[in-house]
């Protein structure tokens, strides 16, 4: 799972297949995610203090990231992410397509440094 929070992700299939927005949060072990403005449904709510008008709350839920695909910040296309070692043994996300780097994900190791 190398989509993160922040990324800019594509619809893949569903209602809203094609759509392109902002993953907010991410739950690991249910492999899902909330992106910005995707599988809105409305939650109906009673009048209280906290909703006193009470009626249909819209709010997003969350969409299983395999119906998700990273858009490469610097080629503009859905694409793959793959991980790969830098020189200086950092492990870190790239596109498959062009081949961009897409962030850090883990700290420099000695055992994968280039000598």
């Amino acid at each position: 799972m190398l989509i993160r929070t922040g990324d800019t992700v594509e619809v893949v299939t569903g209602a809203d297949r094609g759509t392109k927005s902002r993953v907010v949060q991410i739950d690991r072990a249910k492999k899902k995610a909330l992106v910005e403005n995707v599988n809105r449904v409305y939650k109906h709510v009673k009048r209280s203090q906290k909703h006193p008008q009470g009626g249909r709350l819209s709010k997003e839920m969350p969409v299983q990231l395999s119906n998700l695909m990273y858009v490469c910040t610097s080629c503009g296309v859905k694409t793959r992410l793959g991980a790969r070692y830098t020189d200086e043994g950092v492990k870190e996300r790239f596109c498959k397509k062009c081949g961009a780097s897409a962030g850090e994900i883990a700290p420099a190791h000695v055992a994968y440094a280039k000598k």
